[in-house]
């Protein structure tokens, strides 16, 4: 089943890079009484990922900020030490929470999954993002496979 506008996100166990070692953080802590602007994208330094999705959000993090967002997240399947380093890459620090999804236990349980073996990827996340109210999604958008139309930063920062 994949999560809609009016649902609460799981409470699932997710990553964040800390001082030294990756540590675990609570789904349900990090959005509860909070609004957050959520991103999840296939893979880190994959090229429409780094290109224009992530630099986007970085970009338009203070408009985000200016109109009541707590925080920005960027989630993928990847590992926190690989969503750090693409993070600084890209210099989303200080603007946009790098989280790491590694076991794709959030992705499936939003329903949002996707199988892109046939790439070399693996289970992967489709290309979304949401706005997240208290823990309750108010906006979804969902790319097509390949695309980038809706879920980049400008679109959702339209919706605030």
């Amino acid at each position: 089943m994949t999560i809609s506008v009016g649902d609460r996100l799981p409470d699932v166990t997710v990553y964040v890079m800390g001082e030294s070692a990756p540590e675990p953080r609570s789904s349900a802590e990090m959005f509860a009484g909070r609004k957050v602007v959520l991103f999840a994208l296939p893979g880190a330094f994959t090229p429409t990922c780094s290109r224009n999705h992530l630099p986007g959000y970085v970009e338009h993090a203070q408009g985000f900020r200016d109109k009541g967002v707590d925080e920005i997240v960027c989630l993928s399947v990847n590992d926190a030490w690989v969503m750090s380093a693409w993070g600084k890459s890209l210099g989303a620090e200080g603007k946009v929470s790098m989280v790491a999804d590694g076991n794709g236990e959030f992705t499936r349980a939003v329903g949002l999954n996707a199988d892109m073996s046939a790439a070399g990827y693996g289970e992967r996340s489709v290309r979304y993002a949401m706005i997240v109210d208290d823990g309750v999604v108010t906006h979804l958008n969902v790319e097509e496979p390949r695309e980038f139309k809706i879920s980049d930063a400008a679109t959702m920062l339209s919706l605030i």
